[in-house]
């Protein structure tokens, strides 16, 4: 589905035809395509999931004047649930997805029934270590990039690789597929747009306790990019939360571990989050 949000329109697969609506959202250098082996494997006869491309990303519009920060991105996310007519859901996210998560959570409490967290980004330094080797390897390779084939996929490769604890995780074919919306020069030049966006302290004015959605926080131990206290901390200043750790699996967990995340979202999504 195309979801207009203003100043374009975010792409949705939907899965299932459930009462309780579950929203995935991706992270930095991914798309709503993270999210194909987890959406079928949820209770698709009593929820409904949206797998989202957050607005510039995956098959969603994107725009030259378009902001594309943390708060912008949960503006859209708000007004798209608005044209599903989805008034609450559970939100699942990872890293970049869960700032959109949590600003969405403190801006619009009653929109949010619950979160999963997997693998969220430090809340006070929000451009981590992935950024800078993102800038790097444009400095190197830019021109490349933008007249290649293969676009950036140059760029974004050696960080998706980094992203899964098993090679076997993200093979070529599978950086290829998340870079193909930045082939060519526009391409790159879009995929360092959304870099831009990305502020530090988006999240520095949200209010957490008034954040009332229940929240699980996982973190994969094999996260490279991310510090391990880093979860711990964002399970600390959320209200009502819990903190899981997925052994061997890193930043891209539904790519490191399907099977494992899956059950792990169904029992959540399970009857005595429902109750809450």
């Amino acid at each position: 589905m195309r979801i207009p949000v203003g100043p374009g329109a975010v792409h949705v697969e939907r899965y299932g035809f459930g009462d309780r609506p579950v929203v995935l959202l991706h992270g930095f250098g991914t798309s709503g395509f993270l999210w194909r082996s987890i959406a079928p494997e949820l209770p698709l006869g009593r929820v409904t999931v949206f797998a989202v491309d957050l607005f510039g990303w995956g098959e969603s519009d994107r725009s030259l004047e378009a902001d594309y920060g943390i708060s912008a991105q949960a503006d859209y996310l708000d007004r798209a649930l608005t044209v599903l007519r989805v008034a609450r859901a559970d939100v699942v996210a990872v890293d970049l997805g869960c700032a959109v998560a949590i600003a969405l959570a403190a801006r619009r409490p009653a929109r949010v029934r619950s979160m999963v967290l997997i693998n969220p980004a430090d809340p006070a330094a929000l451009r981590g270590s992935e950024y800078a080797e993102l800038q790097r390897l444009a400095a190197r390779h830019l021109l490349d990039a933008s007249r290649g084939m293969l676009g950036a996929a140059t760029l974004l490769g050696p960080i998706l690789e980094r992203s899964v604890a098993k090679p076997a995780a993200m093979p070529p074919a599978l950086v290829g597929r998340y870079a193909a919306p930045f082939v060519g020069r526009d391409g790159v030049r879009h995929l360092m747009q959304l870099e831009r966006g990305i502020n530090d302290q988006a999240l520095a004015d949200v209010v957490w306790e008034k954040i009332a959605a229940p929240s699980l926080v996982v973190r994969g131990d094999a996260d490279s990019w991310v510090a391990g206290d880093v979860a711990a901390n964002v399970f600390s200043l959320l209200p009502h939360a819990e903190l899981r750790i997925l052994p061997g699996v890193a930043r891209l967990a539904p790519e490191d571990a399907p099977v494992e995340l899956a059950e792990l979202l169904r029992t959540w999504i399970g009857p005595e989050t429902q109750a809450r």
